[in-house]
């Protein structure tokens, strides 16, 4: 596995070394030595996969709030998205700065989201799969979010006619769900 670092520290880029003969290729996609080397959290705590039936799909900017923040490698094992990460630690110097990265099942890249970033993605194919290992478990207490439109955050998202849940639509923007976290 190669790790770059992205311009918002503790979140890397991660790009599979294959291993190829005739028959196609092995690679690692989790590997808890090479996460610790790199100072990233190797607990594996679940694997979820996502589903997005059409183009156009966004979900996102989710969290999960202290105690139960987590890690998250995120990888596009069928299809393409445009995967976004912001930072939301508040004493951070890049606090409300947003990466994006398109994640590919033919690039098979990966992003490494640490802990104190808001994650989503907005489907670049129909039929696309976006599959997250996860450090912590889910815990619906400790969910939180910020409203993927936030024009604080200046996402250049890619044009498209979006799918947004109502939950993700009803999300708060930066600003508001900080204030709400600090009352």
């Amino acid at each position: 596995m190669r790790f770059t670092a992205t311009p918002l520290a503790g979140a890397f880029v991660v790009e599979l070394e294959p291993i190829a003969d005739e028959r196609g290729f092995f690679a690692r996609t989790w590997c808890a030595h090479e996460l610790a080397a790199h100072g990233l959290n190797p607990r594996l705590a679940q694997c979820s996969l996502s589903y997005n039936r059409h183009r156009g799909t966004l979900r996102g900017l989710h969290f999960q709030t202290a105690p139960c923040q987590e890690d998250k490698l995120v990888t596009c094992v069928r299809g393409a998205i445009f995967d976004v990460i912001v930072d939301v630690r508040r004493d951070a110097p890049t606090f409300g700065r947003s990466f994006a990265i398109e994640l590919t099942a033919e690039g098979r890249n990966m992003l490494y989201v640490p802990q104190g970033f808001a994650h989503g993605f907005q489907t670049l194919a129909d039929d696309s799969e976006v599959l997250y290992m996860i450090s912590e478990f889910y815990s619906p207490a400790h969910v939180a979010g910020i409203v993927w439109d936030d024009p604080t955050l200046a996402i250049a998202w890619p044009p498209a006619e979006r799918i947004i849940s109502e939950r993700d639509r009803r999300l708060p923007g930066l600003s508001e769900a900080f204030a709400r976290e600090s009352r």
